[in-house]
Order: structure tokens, then sequence, then C-alpha cells
């Protein structure tokens, strides 16, 4: 069943997090509730959805306020399932930063930022959290027809130092300006990379590399400017990025003087293109794309030689008989100079399934939602919430595989294509199995009967 796997992984997780049995069974009636509640995911609603409502619910509260435990441990189920289930190759992360809005005052930690929904014609601004999401890609095309599922394996909060007053002497903004070259949200990411290799490290994983998927924020001078031990890059550039081959030998120049730019490879004739067959949009495909060794990025990469691929705007269709349409092409920079451009541009377009995972923490799951305020409740519930989600994930490939079987609930008739279960048909599936099954022998919880009639409180 989906709720054994749930309560295995959650042994397995929270035993290495949480010191004291109480509080392992408390984070696992919590994340339960998480899931399994319905309308918005508050603290207040998970503790009724699981019925403790006639309970002093401090103690709920005191989980992510007072009880020593870090966020990255409970991530670990995930990396050691991957490392059984994909022993080979490189190791596949998309690192991503999202915003989650909030309105109260006394979060310390929440800022003024750029809506990322926000129309390209007029920025608008959110107030709210940032954190920094690291997401495994777990390759099922190497199992069947199945497309990549991303599983989060760090939800990091990555604040923004405070900017001085207009009162502040000048000492203090210089200061700041100093603070912020080394405390911005590229410096954030690497310290986040370090400790994830350091992880994989004790796992005995020494001898994998780490491929990183990067979108454009993250393709600067802090990422590509410090190489990391065995983490390999691929990043989306600006198409309009200034290039240059090395200098030719004998000087002292060690850049060429001519510059180029991405687009410029891509029009130029004379670059032929190449074919790779990527798994994307459901079916494996043969990706046009163009490929520049040893290119140097003078102001973001500096002398680290690096490979360009410009990759073809790929062709769709929104119906059957209307017109091809074409997306806009994309322009990579990678430090990885040896393996196969397949798997480079494989890597890079299975960075999706982040922006999947963004979607579904947010739409289904509501995190973010919880209101907590305490300095350090505000990182830790929402990292506690995604850690619930990624064992949901990983519980749904353990019993049903990658594919979605005919024991889910029956798809709307609008839907025929769907090769595997999303997160709403894996909590759809949790529900029913705690409505049959009576959980209180091992939880001590009242789920089943709380779940709707405290839906809305």
């Amino acid at each position: 069943m989906l709720l054994e796997r749930m309560l295995e992984l959650g042994q397995k997780s929270y035993s290495g997090t949480f010191v004291q049995q109480r509080s392992r069974t408390r984070a696992m009636g919590l994340s339960l509730g998480m899931l399994c509640a319905l309308g918005r995911r508050t603290l207040s609603r998970s503790i009724c959805a699981i019925g403790r409502q006639g309970q002093d619910w401090s103690a709920d509260y005191k989980i992510f306020s007072r009880s020593p435990w870090e966020p990255d441990r409970l991530f670990s189920p995930v990396l050691r399932a991957y490392q059984e289930r994909y022993p080979e190759g490189p190791i596949c992360l998309a690192i991503d930063d999202t915003k989650l809005p909030k309105r109260g005052r006394k979060i310390k930690s929440a800022f003024w930022q750029r809506d990322p929904m926000s129309p390209p014609f007029h920025v608008n601004l959110i107030y709210g959290l940032r954190f920094l999401q690291v997401s495994l890609i777990f390759p099922h095309y190497k199992e069947g027809d199945f497309a990549a599922r991303g599983i989060p394996v760090r939800f990091v909060e990555c604040p923004a130092l405070k900017k001085p007053g207009k009162r502040a002497s000048s000492q203090q903004i210089q200061s700041y300006r100093e603070a912020i070259k080394t405390h911005n949200l590229s410096r954030q990411a690497l310290e986040v990379i370090k400790r994830l290799r350091a992880e994989l490290d004790s796992m005995g994983q020494h001898k994998r590399r780490i491929l990183l998927a990067l979108d454009g924020s993250l393709c600067n001078r802090a990422i590509f400017g410090n190489p990391l031990d065995r983490v390999d890059l691929v990043a989306r550039c600006r198409k309009d990025a200034r290039l240059c081959f090395p200098a030719p030998p004998g000087g002292r120049r060690i850049y060429g003087a001519q510059r180029f730019s991405p687009e410029a490879v891509r029009q130029d004739p004379a670059i032929p293109w190449h074919t790779a067959r990527i798994y994307f949009g459901g079916a494996w495909r043969a990706i046009r794309y163009k490929m520049i060794k040893n290119v140097f990025w003078q102001r973001g990469s500096g002398t680290r030689r690096l490979r360009l691929m410009v990759v073809a705007p790929q062709p769709y269709k929104i119906s059957p008989n209307c017109r091809t349409n074409y997306r806009q092409p994309a322009y990579l920079l990678s430090a990885d100079l040896h393996s196969h451009p397949s798997i480079l541009l494989q890597c890079y377009f299975d960075r999706l399934q982040i922006e999947v995972n963004h979607r579904e923490e947010k739409d289904i799951l509501g995190v973010g939602q919880a209101q907590v305020w305490s300095t350090k409740s505000i990182p830790r519930q929402p990292a506690f919430a995604v850690a619930s989600y990624s064992m949901l994930l990983l519980a749904g490939l353990m019993q049903f595989g990658p594919g979605r079987t005919e024991e889910f609930v029956a798809l709307p008739k609008w839907r025929k294509k769907a090769k595997r279960p999303s997160a709403l048909d894996l909590i759809t599936m949790l529900r029913k199995e705690i409505n049959e099954t009576p959980v209180s022998h091992l939880l001590k919880l009242k789920i089943a009967q709380n779940i709707v009639p405290y839906a809305y409180t």
C-alpha cells in the first residue's frame, strides 16, 4: 500500500532527524495531515485533519520552533533510492529559486522582490520569502516510455540582506555593499551544492559526478568562476553574451581579439548542425544543435574553458490540423568538455521537472501557506512540507513504478494520455487508503474521520 510505503520512508527519514520517538510520531502525523487536508495547508487545518483538534496544539508548533533538527536530513531517503535505482552515470540535478508570498510584517526574512509572473512589459513586485530548491532528476525513460521526474532533495531559505536606511552612515553603506558580494543568491547556491556533494560522498558516491542544470539567473561569474570538485554545469545563457576563443600561442594575450555571440553562431551557415536523440514531450525526438568547444567567457568564467551549444527552435502544434509553430532557441554553456552532447542536452531538457515541482508544491500542497513567524519555523516548515512531498513521490515510485497503473482512480474522459501518476493522483490514493484502512494502531490518528468535517475550519 502507498500508506505503508509512506510510513516506512517516514521512519527512515525521521529516525535520523528527530532525537525523540514522540517527535517522530508527531512529525509523521503532521506530514500526513499536510498531504491529506483539504483547502489551505495551514498548521491548524493539518492538526484538525489528524484528529488533534481537542488537544493542546502548542507541541505541534514547537516541532518547528524549538525541536533541534536539520531540514536537509529529511531528504536522505531520496538520495539512497536514486543510488539503488540508477547506480551508473552522472547524477543529474536541477536548481532554481522560488518565491513564497507572505503578508505578515513580523516575518523578518521576508522582503520585496520581483514577481516572476509579471508581464514582460511591466515589472511587478511581490512581498515574501525566497527559497532555493534542488531537485534530483530520476531518468525513468531508461526503464520504458516514461518521462523523467524531479524529486526535491533540498529546500533552503535564501533571504536577502537588509538595506541600510536613509540615516545610515557611509561606513554602514560601504559594509552593506561589500556584504552583498558574498551573500547573494549565487553564493548561497554554491554552499548548497557543496553540502549536497559532501552528503553524496558520505554515501559512497565519490566517483560519480554531479551534472547541474541551471537557469539564466544562475549563469553568472559567481557560479562559473568558482569551479567545484566533481560538479559539472550546463546553464542557459544570454543570446548576446560576449564570447571568444583562446588567443594564438606565442604572445601574452589570453583571450582572442575577435568576439562573437551565441546568436551569431546560430545564424552562421558555416557551422554545421548536429542531431541528438532526446526524450522530450513524451517521446524520443531528434534535436538539432550546434556545438563549439574551448570557448572563453571573459566576464563570466574568466580563463575557464567552456562548451557552447545552440539548440534549434523546436516545432510543435496546438492541434493536428493547425500550422506548425516554433519555440525560442536555447543557448547553453557547459563546463563539461568531455561528456557526450546528448547527456548535457538531456539533462537540460529534464530541468523542466523542477518547474513541475514548483507548481505542485504551491497549487496542490500549499507550500508557504502555514502562518508561522518564529525565526526557526520560517525556513523549517516549508522545507518540511517539501520533504513530505518528496516522500510521497518516492513512495509512489516504489509502490507502483514510474507509470500510471490501473490501481489509481480512473481519469476523466478528456484525459487520455497520462503515462505517469501526478501528485494529485498520489494524494487521492493516499486519502482513499486512509479512509479504507484504520491507521489508529500505527499512529493513533483519526485522519479518515476528520479530513472532510474539518476541511474549511
